[in-house]
């Protein structure tokens, strides 16, 4: 694997190690594409204050950080500016107009909740459910973010945690899945996950995606630097999406969509 589009740093207070420590390690392991996409900052009316994303205040500071070593390692490796970000249907034109003054490279979809994250009734997406209406509500959030047209991929599609009925779960997924086939965006198969044993990636949504053939991305979720390194779960990470008759895209087959909705290719 030469490429990863999915790495944080300590500014959202639940990763660790420098900025340059995942780049050096990136290289180190024959990485020549990487970018870093920590959780965007939200403007989050009645002073909510979210304590897993990077606050207003440092936006630029990571900006500044990612673009310094863009120009250091130019030549060496290729480093992109990207946000993780979720769809909040009442914020989400605001924050799209705030993130382009950063000029970023590209944006992922990780919808972590239901809703608007501030509201008391918002739901994070990790939490077991049994409740149908919450699974209703990912979906069609996702592939309204997705129709937006403003993100280069999705991560952890898989990241609800429905314990509700089986059959419900599979046709709902279904669903959901040829709905995303429909735009083309790459859908992500979560390292992170995968190493720390989560909820996802489930297995009975990747039958599903490779049953429906949607393009598929490996993204690392860094938190640390050494991610970079685990070549081992990575192998095993590659055979069990090999298993399912699931080959994930090359860098060329990817688009990542910037800031003024262009698209590069590698």
């Amino acid at each position: 694997m030469s490429f990863n589009f999915h790495t944080h740093t300590v500014r959202c207070n639940h990763a660790s190690g420098a900025d340059e420590e995942y780049v050096l390690c990136a290289i180190q392991n024959g990485y020549t594409v990487m970018g870093f996409s920590d959780h965007a900052p939200y403007a989050f009316p009645n002073g909510h204050k979210s304590g897993y994303r990077i606050s207003l205040e440092d936006t630029q500071d990571y900006v500044s950080s990612v673009r310094a070593l863009q120009e250091k390692y130019k030549g060496i490796i290729d480093i992109r500016l990207g946000f993780e970000l979720e769809y909040f249907p009442d914020l989400f034109d605001k924050e799209i107009e705030y993130l382009k003054s950063f000029k970023y490279d590209y944006l992922i979809l990780g919808q972590h909740y239901t809703d608007n994250e501030y509201e008391p009734y918002a739901k994070y997406s990790g939490v077991e459910t049994d409740s149908v209406a919450v699974l209703d509500k990912y979906i069609s959030q996702v592939i309204m973010g997705v129709k937006t047209g403003a993100f280069t991929y999705v991560a952890h599609p898989d990241l609800i945690n429905f314990t509700g009925d089986k059959q419900v779960y599979l046709k709902k997924m279904a669903y959901f899945v040829e709905r995303l086939k429909e735009t083309g965006i790459p859908l992500e198969f979560n390292f992170l996950g995968y190493t720390s044993k989560r909820n996802y990636p489930n297995n009975d949504f990747w039958q599903i995606v490779a049953k429906s053939g949607n393009p598929v991305i490996i993204g690392l979720d860094a938190h640390s630097p050494n991610v970079y390194g685990d070549k081992e779960n990575l192998g095993k990470a590659k055979e069990l999406l090999n298993t399912l008759g699931i080959t994930p895209i090359e860098l060329n087959d990817l688009r990542l969509i910037n800031w003024e909705g262009k698209y590069e290719q590698f």
